[in-house]
């Protein structure tokens, strides 16, 4: 029965948080819904797909309460839209985008469609500039520069959450000054799927903080819904700061594994037919909608630049999310199992890692002329250290060269000194000198 213009009472089916509307016209993808439980309380959902005159919706939380023939759908004739305000700088949301910090809701100054705009193609600007992370195997061999996505392959027990805060406390522009909000610099951390132990590692991070964020945290027994709204939100966030009040804005998101999990229950339940791994084959263009919202744009201040980890199920590289996501981005920081059972951290093999637009960032004015020089030579030796290890495993370090032991000898300290640097924070110009007095101290060429 039809109830009022925008008003039905034609459920069908209720499957878990999916809901079946009969007999419904003139209704969009993608367009919010209002459900009307019996007993007056509402909750908001989503049409996932229409079919002629049916209905699918997915409910943002639980369908318990919900009754077919005493429940009500109010369609709104709108798509899913986010509050912008500076108000919301220093807050913490949930993947809905209600406070959780005890904080009341912020007046938004305007609404706008989670979903973003597209950038036109021939009005992006080419990433550059330098953003220093703190960590020298990426500020030094892997650099990470305005408006590039370069993520960060993790494995399970890796410690990618340690890393994450590290660039949530320590990532500035390359003068690093110590003031961020001078440099107009801003993060936006978006987190999925978190256990309460990773919630309250998360929130004292935030807490140490204090100013030049904004937090999106999806728990993990939050509705499945949310953990793909969440992302949506922090980019449409950090695209209004960055493009309308032009700070240079650098989103993090963890776990993006997480996000294509919720992405693979949400197509199962839609009875999709499944691609590789059962992952819905639309995960590509899904994924690049959210990778790809990351960049700048030619004359115009700010940047977003994206930072996203991401957990390899089986420590499978070759897995639909790792695979995918490195056709999209710029690039890839590996992580190293090997080298966290040695005690090293940040765990990074930087033999695997890339970044594709190092070179847009580095050199005279950016860093330091002699940066690529640098990076080349230590890349060169250490590599060659690596390969060595093989050849000693089978002769012994005895039946090896002088010069071959010093290779051996440099990739060790190498990783012990450059690659390991535990909780200490390094500036671009402290990793570049520790690099070259590595060099010389194994009489090695340096730039």
């Amino acid at each position: 029965m039809r109830l009022s213009e925008h008003t039905f009472s034609t459920m069908s089916s209720i499957q878990g948080p999916l809901l079946f509307v009969e007999k419904v016209m003139e209704v969009r993808m993608g367009e919010v819904v209002t459900i009307i439980f019996p007993d007056g309380d509402t909750m908001e959902g989503e049409v996932l797909k229409i079919e002629g005159t049916t209905v699918l919706i997915q409910i943002f939380g639980e369908s318990r309460g919900l009754d077919m023939d005493n429940s009500q759908v109010v369609f709104t004739d709108a798509i899913k839209q986010a509050p912008l305000s500076l108000d919301m700088l220093d807050r913490v949301f949930n993947g809905s985008f209600q406070p959780i910090d005890n904080a009341p809701m912020f007046r938004p100054d305007k609404w706008v469609p989670v979903s973003g705009f597209p950038m036109n193609p021939a009005a992006r600007a080419r990433p550059e500039e330098f953003i220093e992370t703190g960590f020298s195997t990426i500020d030094g061999l892997n650099t990470l520069v305005k408006g590039q996505k370069l993520p960060i392959f993790s494995c399970a027990g890796l410690p990618s959450k340690e890393m994450a805060a590290g660039v949530l406390k320590n990532a500035r522009l390359a003068a690093g000054a110590s003031s961020r909000m001078g440099e107009g610099f801003i993060v936006v951390f978006v987190a999925l799927g978190l256990t309460f132990h990773e919630y309250s590692f998360y929130r004292r991070t935030l807490e140490k903080m204090r100013t030049n964020f904004v937090a999106f945290i999806n728990l993990a027994d939050d509705p499945v819904v949310e953990r793909l709204l969440a992302p949506r939100f922090g980019l449409t966030v950090a695209e209004y700061l960055a493009f309308e009040h032009s700070l240079d804005v650098l989103v993090l998101i963890t776990d993006v594994t997480n996000y294509c999990d919720a992405l693979r229950e949400v197509s199962t339940a839609r009875e999709e037919l499944p691609g590789r791994r059962g992952y819905p084959g639309y995960m590509y263009s899904d994924l690049a909608a959210i990778y790809e919202r990351a960049g700048r744009i030619k004359e115009t201040p700010g940047s977003v630049t994206m930072l996203p980890v991401v957990t390899m199920p089986e420590d499978d590289i070759t897995h639909p999310i790792p695979d995918l996501t490195g056709y999209i981005t710029e690039g890839q920081i590996v992580l190293s199992r090997e080298l966290h059972q040695r005690g090293i951290f940040p765990p990074v093999d930087v033999l695997p890692s890339l970044s594709r637009l190092m070179q847009r960032g580095i050199g005279e004015g950016r860093t330091r002329a002699d940066h690529r020089d640098l990076a080349n030579l230590l890349y060169k030796h250490y590599a060659k250290g690596r390969d060595l290890r093989a050849l000693e495993a089978i002769v012994g370090r005895e039946g090896m060269t002088e010069s071959d032991r010093v290779m051996l000898d440099f990739a060790e300290a190498f990783e012990k000194e450059l690659v390991h640097q535990g909780g200490e924070r390094r500036d671009i110009h402290t990793t570049l000198d520790a690099g070259i007095a590595l060099l010389q101290r194994f009489s090695l060429e340096t730039p």
